[in-house]
C-alpha cells in the first residue's frame, strides 16, 4: 500500500514552513502521495495584521490547504511541525489537534505512523520538550511514533536531537539542515510502508 503523509504545519514567521517544504520535498522522492497542509490560525487578525513578518507569512501561506479531519483520515502518516511556545506546541496546532477526538474514538489515527519537528528562538528554547508534548497525544492515539533517534550521521551534524529535526531562529537551512529533515521524512515513510504492508 503506497503511503499518503499528511505534512501538517504551523508556521507564525516562516521557520517551520520551509522546514515543511523541505520535507515535502524530501517525501516526493519516493512512492508516497504528499499533502501539504497548515492548520488554521487562531490569532485575530488584527494582531496577525499588526505584525509585518506575521501578515508577510500568512500571505505566503494563503494558498495552502487547511488541515481537515478528512486529511487525518485519507493519511497513513503524518509529520507534525510547529514552534515552541513556553516548552510545548504553538497554541495555533494545539487547537487542531484537541478538534481529532471524533476521529480518535473511532480508532481512526492508530497504527498510523506519526513523527513531528519544532524550532525555537533559541538552541535550549524547549524544542525537545515540544516534540515530547507532540508524541504525548499521539500515544493517546496509539499511533507509531517514528522519531529518527540516532539513526543518520545528518542527526548528529546538526545537533543530535533524537527527538525530531528542531531549528534554531535566524540559522540558514544549510545542506547539512536539509539532509537531517530529509532523513527524518524518509525514515517515517519508510516505517509507514512497513506498518501498511
Amino acid at each position: 500500500m503506497a503511503v499518503k503523509l499528511a505534512i501538517i504545519f504551523y508556521s507564525t514567521y516562516g521557520t517551520n514552513h520551509q522546514m515543511a517544504s523541505i520535507a515535502a520535498e524530501a517525501a516526493k522522492t519516493t512512492n508516497a502521495e504528499v499533502r501539504l497542509l497548515k492548520v488554521a490560525e487562531t490569532a485575530p487578525e488584527e494582531v496577525v495584521a499588526g505584525q509585518e513578518a506575521w501578515k508577510a507569512q500568512a500571505d505566503k501561506t494563503a494558498n495552502i490547504p487547511i488541515a481537515t479531519i478528512e486529511d487525518m483520515e485519507w493519511a497513513n502518516a503524518y509529520l507534525f511541525l510547529a514552534p515552541t511556545r513556553f516548552g510545548v506546541m504553538a497554541s495555533q496546532m494545539r487547537a487542531f489537534i484537541d478538534t481529532l477526538g471524533g476521529v480518535w474514538s473511532k480508532g481512526g489515527l492508530a497504527n498510523k505512523a506519526v513523527s513531528a519537528m519544532s524550532s525555537a528562538q533559541n538552541r535550549h528554547g524547549g524544542q525537545e520538550a515540544t516534540l515530547l508534548s507532540f508524541y504525548t497525544s499521539m500515544f493517546h492515539w496509539g499511533a507509531i511514533v517514528v522519531a529518527p533517534g540516532y539513526t543518520d550521521p545528518s542527526i548528529f551534524k546538526v545537533g543530535g536531537n533524537p527527538y525530531g529535526y528542531s531549528h534554531t531562529q535566524g540559522e540558514e537551512f544549510t545542506e547539512e539542515v536539509k539532509a537531517a529533515i530529509s532523513h527524518q521524512t524518509r525514515r517515517l515513510i519508510d516505517v509507514a510502508e512497513k506498518i501498511s504492508g
